[in-house]
């Protein structure tokens, strides 16, 4: 394994930060661990789930191959991501040394406990496998609150509110699929938290990358920096993600809805994500946004009947979540490996496998006679968006940072 960039020495007992220390490249920084594993995990999952909806082989029988899929999609691959983005984002915020070294190592190495511990249910039992795996997310937690609150960055607090709920709709979802076998209010609850997650950090990153971007071109428009709108945007959003959680159907939750869709269009309208065509490392974050207007009228549809519960949801966990992920996951590794800012041809095919997957996934609704072209299609999708983004972006997540931009 390769050495990590550069090796300054730090008092003794001192917890490594940063480029800090020598050894492997992987954990000098939070996104290298977490973007890898959770794009590894995320092909794993679905060959296992396609594996098992045939009847070749038998996962978590005793916790249940449909939630054990839904957990591994919103708990395992996702909280990777999340992890990921959280421990890089967070040192730019603060003005902090990232966390690497044998912390990070460590908080990988219990995400991965999880994951093994889930594959286990039948073997260890369900309550263990639930424990093993219910304590990534409040480390994450804690790590994440006590770099913000050294940091003083206080304004950032808010965000861990998002990892709070996650944290405990985890923890809900294993108590709902032990007690009743079904996790209906927490896998919504565990989709909100994502959802509100974008619609605040979305509204940071979407518009400051569209302005540099454009302003490297000689443009004269800009996105429209934040303001109260966005402010009145995301209580709506947040007010209607709630009232989905707890109660999915009727007219009360299709009203919210639709205001909440109408208003999203607003604001992603405001960003002019039209005028970045001419770069897809762009772009996509606002076509990856796109997905929260239509994840609301998804919601408002089957609310009021016209879709099932399963498409809607993944229009939301398949459009936003992961099209954001994956968005997320290529601009910030080629920028902190010291990559060109720019998207390759198969990048763009990473982009356009998640986007026809999250456009594919929900047409069960109304297709229901051809349901296995459609899982068929949509999971070689997911397996081509995250296998490209591996065989691509992997090898720049294990080696040395470039010292120049290309």
């Amino acid at each position: 394994m390769s050495p990590i960039d550069q090796s300054i020495p730090t008092r003794r007992g001192a917890v490594p930060r940063g480029l800090l220390q020598t050894g492997p490249v992987l954990f000098s920084y939070g996104f290298r661990p977490f973007f890898l594993g959770g794009a590894i995990w995320a092909c794993i999952t679905m060959v296992l789930w396609i594996t098992a909806l045939t009847g070749q082989i038998e996962i978590a029988d005793a916790y249940g191959l449909y939630a054990w899929h839904a957990h591994e999609m919103l708990f395992g691959f996702g909280s990777a991501i999340l992890a990921g983005f959280f421990l890089t984002a967070v040192p730019n915020w603060t003005g902090r040394l990232p966390v690497s070294g044998w912390p990070l190592a460590g908080l990988f190495s219990l995400w991965c406990l999880g994951r093994l511990a889930m594959l286990a249910p039948d073997v260890i039992g369900v309550l263990p496998a639930a424990m093993l795996d219910a304590l990534f997310l409040p480390a994450l937690l804690i790590i994440s609150a006590r770099e913000i609150i050294a940091g003083k960055q206080w304004k950032n607090l808010k965000v861990l509110i998002g990892v709070g709920v996650l944290t405990a709709a985890n923890l809900g979802f294993h108590y709902e699929t032990i007690a009743i076998g079904a996790p209906d209010y927490a896998s919504r609850f565990g989709i909100s938290a994502y959802i509100a997650l974008v619609c605040v950090i979305g509204g940071r990153i979407i518009p400051s990358f569209t302005r540099n971007w454009l302003a490297k071109q000689g443009a004269t428009r800009f996105p429209t920096p934040f303001d109260r709108f966005d402010m009145i945007t995301i209580l709506t959003s947040v007010a209607a993600l709630l009232i989905w959680s707890v109660s999915p159907e009727g007219r009360i939750t299709a009203i919210a809805a639709g205001i909440a869709a109408a208003i999203q269009f607003a604001r992603l309208y405001r960003w002019r994500g039209w005028t970045t065509t001419r770069e897809t490392l762009v772009t996509i974050l606002h076509v990856a946004y796109l997905f929260v207007p239509l994840g609301f009228m998804a919601i408002a549809a089957a609310a009021l009947g016209w879709i099932d519960r399963a498409s809607a949801m993944h229009v939301l966990t398949v459009g936003t979540m992961s099209g954001m992920m994956l968005a997320v996951m290529t601009r910030a590794t080629r920028g902190h490996t010291g990559r060109q800012l720019t998207a390759s041809k198969m990048t763009n095919l990473c982009y356009a496998a998640i986007l026809l997957c999250a456009l594919i996934r929900p047409l069960s609704a109304i297709l229901s006679a051809h349901l296995d072209v459609i899982y068929a299609s949509a999971g070689l999708l997911w397996l081509s968006a995250f296998g490209l983004y591996l065989i691509e972006y992997g090898p720049m997540l294990i080696r040395v940072r470039r010292q120049t931009m290309g």
